[in-house]
């Protein structure tokens, strides 16, 4: 029966029961663990956002976010507005996630191509962290650069 499966690839057929073709579903159990972790951070984002950040997915792609911080009262990016995407790895939370600015920014933690010189997205990762503290992060970055990174 299972030995068949042209029409498998569309994920038809059949009834929910379990069996046949388990190795073809082992990567989508271990990214199903990371999007119950991406789920549960987005909920509580959601009910307490940091300050002066939204963020949530692009689409219907859980592992694609987009996200806005606005510049911090008292900083030289006051009253600016600035675009990030994050892409969350399918080990996440073991790895970090990747953070990138889109809108342009002078700033001494961020390359040309927008990318971030930030410890927690690198060595300091841990699993205990969420986006939240990410964000917060990178938003602390406004008003503390460290020029050494």
């Amino acid at each position: 029966m299972n030995s068949t499966s042209t029409s498998g690839v569309g994920g038809g057929g059949g009834g929910g029961g379990g069996g046949g073709g388990g190795r073809s579903w082992a990567s989508a159990t271990s990214v199903s663990a990371s999007g119950k972790r991406i789920r549960k951070e987005m909920l509580e984002f959601n009910s307490e956002p940091p300050p002066d950040c939204s963020a949530g997915p692009k689409g219907d792609n859980l592992y694609q976010w987009i996200s806005t911080i606005f510049g911090p009262p008292g900083s030289p990016y006051e009253g600016g507005v600035f675009f990030l995407d994050i892409t969350f790895p399918a080990d996440y939370p073991f790895k970090p996630p990747k953070v990138v600015f889109k809108t342009r920014i002078y700033h001494c933690n961020v390359d040309l191509n927008g990318n971030i010189s930030l410890d927690i997205l690198k060595d300091s990762w841990s699993p205990a962290l969420t986006i939240s503290n990410v964000l917060v992060a990178i938003r602390s970055m406004f008003t503390n650069p460290n020029p050494c990174k």
